[in-house]
């Protein structure tokens, strides 16, 4: 494999990482404040993909369609938490299980009757079309280069939020005895919600920037709530520093691995069994992954907030 093929694939696993980042960091939020398993989270990538796409398609904007998934992710947030989510925080986890699989059913049927069961794509917006040349001669697509941007710009975000303002002061105390915060006066229902919203806008964004590359169909966000899941398990749980450095992780050892791993087969075998030998045990990278840093650190790579 070429330096440059290299290069470009470390930047596809980057681009990958900062998607599942977004989807983590709302998971974790979600998790780490109020304890509570979100199964349906993969369902509020789905619904910020098909607002940007819907939007998108009625006004000829994506940056409108954007916005639009940001806030119908948001505003599906907010709607669950008030009317579900708040009637499990007490509950236990399989309670919070089987409820958030409900929710699960009804958003994918809900889109499938709004939208239909086929495919909706989106067009790259203009000022982000085509590829730029990087250092070294390599092409690559300016809008994954903007996906890695925003992403990196949006953790940095989180890291302000949560570190240095009153939002991010009581978050933190949140994760830390939700009780004592309550008796000091802080209305710990509207904090909930608000955190809520937050993971469910990051899901969103997620949804809509990926639907881009992609395709927007329903069920799209599952297979990235596993994946999300098993960031958050690298990285601990309830901390975004762990979802950011676990996203980036897996983002480069599954993209890395169904490159790297083929071509060493190859050397041994057909190109035919290299690539399927390769594939598949390139699909397990990441859980080897996660098995080793569970042995080696238990609690994540950052500890469980």
């Amino acid at each position: 494999m070429s330096a440059l093929l290299l290069i470009e694939q470390v930047l596809n696993g980057l681009q990958y990482g900062v998607m599942l980042f977004l989807m983590a960091a709302g998971l974790t939020l979600v998790f780490g404040v109020m304890g509570l398993i979100n199964l349906a989270h993969g369902s509020l990538y789905m619904v910020g993909a098909f607002a940007c796409a819907a939007v998108a398609a009625a006004t000829g904007s994506w940056w409108l369609g954007l916005a639009a998934s940001l806030a119908a992710a948001a505003a599906a947030g907010a709607v669950v938490e008030l009317a579900v989510i708040r009637r499990l925080y007490a509950r236990d986890h399989l309670d919070q299980v089987l409820a958030t699989f409900a929710l699960i059913l009804i958003f994918s049927e809900g889109t499938r009757w709004v939208f239909g069961s086929f495919p909706l794509y989106l067009s790259v917006p203009g000022p982000l079309a085509g590829a730029v040349t990087l250092p070294g001669g390599i092409e690559y697509p300016l809008y994954r280069l903007a996906i890695i941007g925003v992403g990196l710009a949006i953790a940095a975000g989180l890291f302000w939020l949560i570190g240095a303002t009153r939002l991010g002061m009581r978050i933190r105390a949140g994760e830390a005895d939700r009780e004592m915060i309550a008796a000091l006066g802080v209305d710990i229902d509207r904090l909930y919600t608000l955190v809520f919203a937050l993971g469910a806008a990051l899901a969103g964004l997620a949804g809509a920037l990926v639907g881009t590359i992609q395709s927007v169909q329903v069920g799209m966000g599952e297979p990235v709530l596993i994946l999300a899941f098993v960031v958050i398990v690298i990285g601990g749980i309830g901390s975004i520093k762990g979802a950011l450095v676990g996203a980036l992780l897996v983002g480069l050892t599954d993209t890395l691995g169904k490159v790297l791993l083929p071509a060493a087969f190859g050397a041994v075998m057909a190109p035919s069994e290299a690539n399927a030998v390769g594939s598949a045990l390139a699909s397990m990278l990441i859980y080897v992954l996660m098995a080793g840093v569970l042995v080696w650190r238990p609690r994540g790579l950052f500890g469980i907030a």
